[in-house]
């Protein structure tokens, strides 16, 4: 059997697209382009100490965030929804959950137990963080020697989950690297790939037309609930318009002038294809193949946290002005069509795109340029934001504390 699918492009030329890449196989059936052993604070006083063993034992990350206890309601859904769907994720070959009291601790530890991977909780309250940190060290030591034993296999592509988001965008964004993305998008789908984008704010003005694009009435409906439900939110907070935040003042320099333009170039991403379903922040979507809209914040590392949250495996992002984002488990490819930014931070820049606007590469074959990358970042390659040691995870969070 070949391994690779001949794709006919409409400039007429041949590419063939690999039907698999290599991954780590998981016990649920999912696999990652990642083998990451976690120490995970359930809430923020445990930070210290989660990274006091990620400290003592090599081949672990501890993800410190800035939100812990006294949260309710929405809040508190989302929090562990980020936690266990972070803990899920298939990049993720272990965890090791440390919390201030033993409730929150063991419920994270028992949802993630479920995908049947190696999973450890330890509380600190009546044990100390000494007394934690001896514990759990013993424990991350075992799961990381586990770990660096597992190999990586022959997966098919439809076993990668492709998630999206544009930042620092400019004129050059959503005339190239957007549409670079919306073409990769065109060419995957059809093998069965999960393909997520998000930003609910930064479709404004575009919405109608975002909408359009459900693949049923229901999905429609649900897209609009949810675009309205936040324009909602801001006009309560007689908040007229978003001044140096949407669009922010790097878009307006890189000639973005107002939300609407920005909308349309952000909407370029997922190219002719129409979304099947609307999931909640870090939801994992549970329709099968396709296209999905996740009701995201724009800010890079909360959309990025939230999407990996969700499962996905593998995350690309263009940008213009250039942005610099990381996230400790889902690698993030990033590309650019802007010139400057290609030359300036090229250490930033996964897949140089600009030649589409000199006309030395049309779109089709920018969009094959991309699969190439995105696939040795799949197969092992570190991206940029991986070498620089960029793992920003950041929570979203909803409303006041308790």
């Amino acid at each position: 059997m070949s391994m690779f699918i001949t794709l006919k492009q409409k400039s007429g030329n041949l590419m063939e697209i690999p039907k698999s890449f290599l991954g780590y196989k998981r016990e649920n059936g999912r696999a990652g382009t990642r083998n990451h052993v976690i120490i995970l604070p359930v809430d923020d006083i445990s930070n210290a100490c989660a990274e006091a063993v990620a400290n003592n034992i090599k081949g672990t990350i501890a993800l410190p965030h800035s939100y812990g206890r006294l949260q309710f309601g929405a809040d508190l859904e989302l929090h562990f929804r980020t936690m266990i769907g972070t803990g899920k994720n298939p990049n993720v070959a272990a965890v090791i959950v440390i919390g201030i009291e033993p409730k929150w601790t063991k419920r994270i530890v028992d949802e993630i137990a479920k995908t049947g991977k190696p999973v450890e909780g330890f509380h600190i309250e009546r044990t100390g963080d000494i007394g934690t940190i001896m514990k759990a060290s013993k424990k991350a030591q075992e799961f990381s020697q586990w770990a660096s034993e597992k190999q990586r296999e022959e997966c098919p592509l439809s076993d990668l989950w492709i998630s999206v988001k544009c930042g620092e965008s400019d004129t050059t964004s959503g005339l190239a690297s957007n549409p670079t993305v919306g073409n990769l998008m065109e060419k995957l789908e059809p093998f069965g790939v999960h393909l997520c984008f998000g930003e609910t704010s930064e479709l404004t003005g575009a919405e109608t037309v975002c909408a359009a694009r459900g693949a049923t009435p229901e999905a429609k409906e649900k897209f609009m609930k949810t675009w309205s439900s936040y324009n909602d939110f801001i006009l309560k907070e007689a908040t007229d318009d978003l001044s140096e935040s949407q669009p922010t003042a790097g878009n307006i320099a890189g000639g973005l002038t107002t939300i609407e333009e920005k909308a349309f170039g952000n909407f370029q991403k997922i190219g002719n294809l129409k979304f099947i379903d609307v999931l909640e922040p870090a939801e994992e979507p549970k329709k099968g193949k396709g296209l999905y809209f996740m009701d995201t914040s724009s800010a890079a590392a909360e959309c990025v946290t939230l999407q990996a949250a969700g499962g996905f495996n593998i995350h690309l992002f263009p940008t213009g002005q250039g942005n610099i984002i990381g996230n400790p488990i889902e690698p993030v490819v990033k590309l650019t069509a802007n010139p400057l930014t290609a030359k300036l931070m090229k250490e930033h820049v996964d897949c140089d795109v600009s030649k589409i606007l000199s006309r030395e590469m049309n779109l089709s074959q920018a969009g094959d340029e991309l699969i190439k990358t995105m696939l040795r970042v799949a197969n092992g390659r570190l991206t940029c934001a991986e070498a620089l040691g960029h793992r920003e995870f950041v929570m979203t969070k909803l409303y006041r504390s308790a």
